[in-house]
């Protein structure tokens, strides 16, 4: 087993950099070029929050299971908890890029706090980076470098305010960047929409639900090799509906099918779609269609 690494604080990141010591101890700016050499079989886990934009270097990264050969103006965004592994990354040449870390007690009574767990790139697989144009680029170094001017200030009562801030607004930038890769890569979204609709359509063709009950996001996004947030996040984008709404429709249809087309009772019908209670199936078709199950057969 590769030696596991855990950075839980900003002094831990300096310690290992060999800096002097943190001008804030909740963040940091971390220059890529001033990062020591890396064992490629060693695996860090995180206790803070980091974004990262990867400038002038190419190599790999590991992920969780997978393993993701970025380019130049690629970013990835990591919650705490999560492990990350270096493979063949020569981050010393990398000029020009850079991450921000943060510990989650800087954001806890600002509003961003709130609003954290929105930006679900947090939870994506490194193979789901963020492919920046050379514009984008530039937008997110000026408030990196927002940032780190801040940092190299005197501590006061607006420091705080004002790197929350500037995190939440390169936040939100990455949000709108993230929908826009949504929409040029069309071809690819609908692609994985039709594996996505192929995927329900096979599962309860075959009956898997008898025996692993109703198909749960997890599942298909682990069927299709991406990660549940990237999933859910490019369906919306695609049709409107997150990836659990989407499994209801097509239970629904089926359901509907299953009333108008055979005799059985509503119970049956309920186990038959590998619901464990019918109370909970006719909830969830009322829920869908404002009706009961057996409103609809009579109606």
């Amino acid at each position: 087993m590769s030696e596991l690494m855990v950075l839980d604080s900003i002094a831990q990141i300096h310690r290992w950099m060999r800096r002097g010591a943190a001008s804030h101890p909740l963040v940091a700016v971390i220059r890529h070029c001033h990062l020591p050499a890396v064992d490629p079989s060693m695996r860090f886990r995180s206790e803070l929050y980091m974004i990262s934009l990867k400038g002038s270097v190419s190599g790999s990264m590991g992920y969780g299971r997978s393993r993701y050969d970025f380019e130049a103006g690629t970013m990835t965004f990591f919650a705490p908890g999560q492990v990350m592994q270096a493979h063949t990354m020569d981050a010393n040449f990398d000029t020009e890029g850079w991450s921000v870390a943060f510990h989650p007690d800087l954001i806890r009574r600002h509003p961003l706090g709130k609003r954290i767990n929105q930006f679900s790139f947090f939870g994506y697989e490194v193979n789901e980076a963020l492919h920046l144009s050379e514009a984008e680029r530039r937008s997110m170094s000026e408030l990196v470098d927002k940032i780190e001017r801040e940092l190299n200030q005197a501590i006061d009562r607006h420091t705080q305010h004002l790197l929350c801030s500037n995190i939440e607004l390169m936040l939100d930038y990455c949000h709108r960047y993230y929908d826009r890769q949504f929409y040029t890569r069309t071809n690819q979204s609908d692609e994985l929409v039709q594996r996505f609709e192929s995927l329900l359509r096979d599962y309860f063709d075959q009956k898997r639900m008898l025996d692993q009950g109703l198909p749960s996001v997890a599942y298909c996004a682990e069927s299709l090799a991406i990660s549940a947030n990237y999933l859910g996040d490019l369906l919306k984008k695609e049709t409107g509906l997150n990836a659990r709404e989407h499994i209801h429709q097509h239970v629904i249809e089926r359901a509907k099918t299953a009333l108008l087309g055979t005799s059985h009772s509503i119970s049956q019908v309920a186990y038959d779609l590998g619901f464990d209670y019918p109370a909970h199936f006719t909830k969830l078709f009322k829920n869908q269609t404002g009706m009961s199950p057996s409103e609809f057969r009579k109606h």
